[in-house]
């Protein structure tokens, strides 16, 4: 690229951040590289200065400069080989699907994005749910690699934008069941605690923080049990209200019953003599606008190791509700 040109927002384009809107378009350009674009005024929109989280809207004019060497990098490729058996495993996933939208039921154990150490993520073998769509399907939201449950993908931009705008203006009922060690007292209520990510020996670590607090983010979850084992055990229904890092294992914890098998916010604490040692945390379900019009309920079934313990305890799970879509208007 040798000369300076103008990109117009597109519909589809609605509210994405702009390091975003370059990742899209000139997905070879480092991180680093937009930064110091921005930083020097060399990219602007509607020829104001601009940050890389400027959200942008539809018609704005896009200053590109010229990118020569700076966007001639290849990007690495994440993406890894899948076989027959893989990919029929990864479709057995799918709880719904539309030409807008996939909703899996995300597996224990499978992180939803790479880190240190970590090979295979969901985020590696997306192209698997091209279903033969020219389009990369986008991650909107995440879980914990060892929560289960309800996942949204979106099969379009458009239909990104849309679905993380849900997400920020809440629009996305969330509904998460966990077994707690211990029984609530009261069985029902609201946890406002606000979190703060704190550095530890053992790494990064949230924890309930001071409102006043300059890193504390306002986090609120409702709570409601819905079975109990005497005082040893609970069923609780967790609507997260905020969708804050670790909030709903952190909440559990702060109210005296952390979730079943979170050894990172409760050490032995959340372990219980002949249930499987893994976190008991559990995406039931969601509702959320459609992309093109009404809303979208989906549930997801209980994964094994929960359903283990739910008949150890003598809890009764309903079962999922097959997806429901309802009509515009």
């Amino acid at each position: 690229m040798s000369a300076v040109t103008t990109r117009t927002v597109t519909d589809d384009e609605a509210e994405i951040r702009l390091d975003r809107w370059f990742r899209r378009h000139y997905p070879n350009l480092a991180h680093g590289a937009l930064a110091k674009l921005l930083r020097t005024g060399q990219v602007r929109i509607d020829g104001k200065r601009a940050e890389a989280g400027t959200r942008l809207a539809p018609g704005q004019a896009i200053r590109v400069p010229p990118l020569g060497e700076l966007a001639s990098t290849p990007k690495p490729k994440h993406e890894i080989a899948l076989d027959p058996h893989e990919l029929k495993d990864l479709h057995s996933l799918v709880l719904y699907r539309d030409d807008s939208m996939i909703v899996l039921d995300k597996p224990f154990g499978l992180p939803v994005q790479g880190g240190p150490g970590i090979v295979k993520s969901l985020d590696t073998v997306l192209d698997a749910y091209r279903f033969g769509s020219d389009e990369r399907p986008r991650l909107v939201h995440r879980l914990d690699r060892d929560t289960t449950g309800v996942l949204l993908l979106a099969r379009t931009p458009g239909a990104a934008n849309r679905l993380a705008g849900a997400f920020r203006s809440r629009a996305a009922v969330k509904t998460y069941w966990a077994v707690v060690v211990g029984r609530p007292h009261p069985l029902e209520g609201r946890i406002d605690a606000a979190l703060a990510k704190r550095a530890g020996m053992r790494g990064e670590r949230v924890t309930v923080a001071e409102e006043t607090d300059e890193d504390a983010a306002f986090a609120i979850t409702d709570f409601q049990t819905l079975e109990f084992a005497g005082k040893k055990a609970a069923w609780l229904q967790l609507n997260p209200l905020t969708g804050r890092t670790h909030q709903l294992r952190v909440h559990c914890a702060a109210i005296g019953c952390p979730i079943l098998g979170d050894a990172k916010y409760a050490g032995g604490a959340a372990m219980m003599e002949g249930l499987p040692e893994m976190l008991h945390l559990h995406a039931r379900g969601i509702v959320i606008p459609h992309p093109e019009g009404g809303t979208l309920s989906v549930e997801a079934k209980l994964p094994p190791h929960m359903k283990q313990t739910f008949e150890a305890l003598g809890f009764n799970a309903p079962k999922p509700k097959k997806p429901v879509r309802s009509k515009p208007g």
